[in-house]
């Protein structure tokens, strides 16, 4: 963002909306804790203000304009593949919604889901961005990031989805061998991160790189999305753990740690250089 006043500003608003998230987040796990049933309100706003946050911080971090394209593509891409999903039983196999997450589109997707992928796939794509090699050819460069993406959301899912389930959010119409969900679902997922981040790297192939012009800054400022994504699993993960879901929590926690572990550890790498080994 060129303008300095408004990048503070959108840096501040950012980081006030990621505390809101994760004071929510954190309320509701000790409510769930000690056996209430959290207010209807609490889910959306919580996932309304880690969307603003993930955002706000794209504006600053990619460009406006980047920010808005990647928002489209990925609101776009999950609701019509969400949609078709709903409908036909294709992408994802066959489920439904129950009703709880709000207005849907259609009567078939709420519309707090593209939400919630653009607000987890962000962070997603920051991490692979990270963590992919920089090859000399950028059409590689761009399928590896776009893959890496998949896999980390997918990941993520393995932990959310039985625990949504057993919420009653969503329903599958023929439960699969992954603690009741089906295995294509996750074939789904990295399909429609797939889709979304190699659209938007071939629109936008500058975004390919990591660094801006300040790398250390880039670095530092990377770190708060990730944060957002790892305040996301560890409240799925405890929720998980909570209503005896241990398998899942598991299973979702070590799949997704080892990707912030790492992203965590190559910008390390640019804030300080000198500790680099």
């Amino acid at each position: 963002m060129e303008n300095p006043e408004a990048s503070r500003l959108f840096h501040r608003t950012a980081l006030l909306l990621l505390t809101i998230f994760a004071l929510l987040s954190s309320l509701m796990i000790v409510r769930l804790a000690l056996g209430k049933t959290n207010p209807i309100w609490a889910t959306p706003t919580a996932t309304l203000a880690c969307f603003l946050f993930a955002v706000l911080h794209a504006c600053t971090r990619l460009g406006w304009k980047q920010a808005l394209t990647l928002l489209a593509l990925c609101f776009g891409i999950s609701l019509f593949f969400e949609s078709v999903g709903v409908a036909t039983g294709w992408v994802y196999g066959g489920y439904h919604y129950l009703g709880g997450l709000g207005p849907s589109f259609l009567g078939l997707v709420p519309f707090l889901i593209p939400l919630a992928w653009f607000m987890m796939m962000y962070p997603a794509f920051l991490m692979s961005r990270w963590l992919t090699p920089r090859l000399s050819n950028r059409w590689l460069r761009t399928f590896c990031l776009a893959g890496l993406g998949g896999v980390i959301m997918a990941a993520w899912d393995l932990t959310l989805d039985p625990l949504m389930v057993l919420g009653g959010q969503w329903l599958w119409k023929i439960p699969g061998a992954y603690f009741g969900i089906p295995i294509q679902n996750y074939f789904g997922w990295c399909l429609t991160t797939f889709l979304t981040f190699a659209s938007f790297l071939l629109l936008w192939p500058s975004q390919l790189e990591a660094y801006a012009a300040d790398v250390r800054t880039s670095a530092v400022w990377d770190r708060w999305a990730f944060l957002s994504f790892l305040v996301n699993e560890l409240g799925i993960v405890v929720a998980s753990l909570i209503f005896n879901l241990a398998g899942s929590a598991l299973v979702g926690f070590f799949a997704v740690c080892p990707w912030l572990l790492l992203a965590w550890w190559k910008t390390a790498e640019a804030i300080h250089p000198a500790r680099a080994v």
